[in-house]
């Protein structure tokens, strides 16, 4: 089944967003099906597949309507004065949301038995041509996130969802800058839910077709995703080779995101390279740390504006990981420990789901190792869920330290432990990923066996 939820308007029970609410206003009946589709997550491809009589009238009607919403939506988001990062995080989902709903209704066309060819072919490909025209208004936005990923904002079957449906269509259209920058998306998100070769291949394409497009920005920031992407691989000669080269052309033009970002990246994987080496020399750290601290400080000054925060908090977060993570190599623990709070925290303000998964799950080992087992649980609960819930493959270092905490403290006084910490874990992922914990911890262990 596939779904399009607008976040930001959840709560009613058994119905899903706003969509209810406009069904009651309107007097198609096509228009009002589709809406009350929507409201009970049910798939609209099954609904356009399923109908026999499809009248032009109804289809010109439904591209007017969902156009008027998505543009009032997006308008009223970018407005928003009391919080303008939840409004910018809902703009970027009703973008999702509608290049989505557009490609489950093409996908339903495709499908109708009751159509003839002519038909289906041109209503397939206006679908098809609002999905281009939703992605490319998308991509000319200031908050594009050219360092954030879908994940953000869908995850678990969303998320497959969400990258199977924009596939097809990016497939299919020419090299543009839009395109370009809706790869880099797709790929920083693939990436970080562990298919790697995958989100490689995706910044490949996407680097060569903005170098054709002369986007520096987007350039910039695929040097640095493949340099990340590397260092997922282990690959520390490559992702010190792609990240030089993000530096210098960010340091041409004058992006300073992209080359916080590429300090970050040149510093950790540096550091990472001299950890594998048998002796280390505590020297060999001084440069790499400075690379990530002066990462850091460009991260931080790029924070100027509301519109700035949302992407600069995110390179800050990245930073602060890096840096935590270069410190528990060091063995400089209390050090450590502060730039990863730092990092939850600019983690949390930008909806990076992965780096504050990675930041909880580094700070409970580095709390684990100070007999901090309190925190470490708390901490360790937080990492796991959130990185499986992006289909993150390190969900399972936060569980394999609980499963330890469990052993040690036994089953009855484990949960005790994790309820002692309710009130804070539902701040963080709510009374459903607090249920979740004890099924998440069961699934790892039988994975072991």
């Amino acid at each position: 089944m596939t779904r399009t939820v607008l976040w930001g308007f959840e709560g009613i029970p058994g119905q899903q967003g706003p969509w209810e609410v406009w069904a009651k206003q309107v007097s198609s009946p096509f228009l009002k099906q589709v809406f009350q589709t929507l409201s009970l997550n049910q798939s609209i491809t099954d609904l356009v597949h399923q109908q026999s009589r499809v009248n032009l009238s109804d289809w010109v009607e439904l591209a007017i309507a969902l156009q008027y919403v998505q543009r009032g939506l997006v308008a009223w988001f970018e407005k928003q004065p009391y919080d303008s990062r939840w409004g910018t995080r809902q703009a970027i989902s009703t973008f999702l949301s509608f290049a989505v709903l557009w490609s489950q209704l093409s996908s339903g066309i495709d499908a109708n038995p009751y159509l003839t060819e002519d038909t289906r072919q041109q209503l397939s490909q206006s679908c098809f041509q609002m999905v281009l025209q939703v992605l490319r208004a998308f991509s000319q936005r200031p908050y594009f996130p050219l360092y954030g990923g879908v994940f953000a904002l869908f995850s678990g079957n969303y998320l497959r969802e969400t990258l199977s449906y924009l596939d097809e269509p990016l497939r299919r259209v020419e090299g543009t800058q839009e395109k370009a920058r809706i790869l880099t998306l797709l790929g920083y998100s693939l990436r970080t839910a562990g298919r790697t070769d995958r989100a490689v291949a995706f910044h490949e394409q996407a680097l060569e077709i903005a170098q054709k497009a002369g986007d520096r920005a987007c350039e910039i920031a695929n040097f640095n995703h493949l340099s990340r992407a590397f260092i997922a691989k282990r690959d520390f000669s490559e992702a010190m080779h792609y990240s030089q080269r993000a530096l210098v052309l960010a340091r041409q033009v004058g992006d300073r995101l992209g080359e916080a970002n590429a300090l970050t990246n040149l510093g950790y994987s540096e550091v990472l390279s001299a950890s594998q080496r048998e002796c280390m020399d505590p020297g060999e750290y001084e440069t790499p740390v400075a690379y990530l601290k002066q990462g850091l400080k460009l991260s931080e000054q790029s924070i100027t504006s509301d519109l700035d925060s949302f992407a600069a908090r995110q390179s800050q977060a990245l930073c602060y990981n890096s840096l935590g993570i270069a410190h528990v190599i060091l063995g400089q623990i209390q050090m450590a420990m502060a730039y990863l709070e730092k990092g939850v925290e600019a983690a949390q303000f930008s909806g990076d789901l992965f780096l504050q998964g990675t930041n909880f799950s580094f700070l409970a080992e580095v709390n684990y190792a100070q007999n901090n087992h309190n925190r470490a649980l708390l901490t360790a609960c937080l990492g796991m869920y959130l990185l499986e819930r992006i289909e993150s493959d390190e969900w399972r270092q936060p569980a394999a330290l609980l499963a330890i905490l469990q052993g040690q403290l036994g089953e009855e006084g484990f949960r005790a432990a994790i309820a002692q910490h309710k009130p804070q874990i539902i701040s963080v992922i709510g009374v459903d990923g607090y249920d979740h914990l004890p099924k998440l911890l069961e699934e790892y262990k039988r994975s072991l066996n």
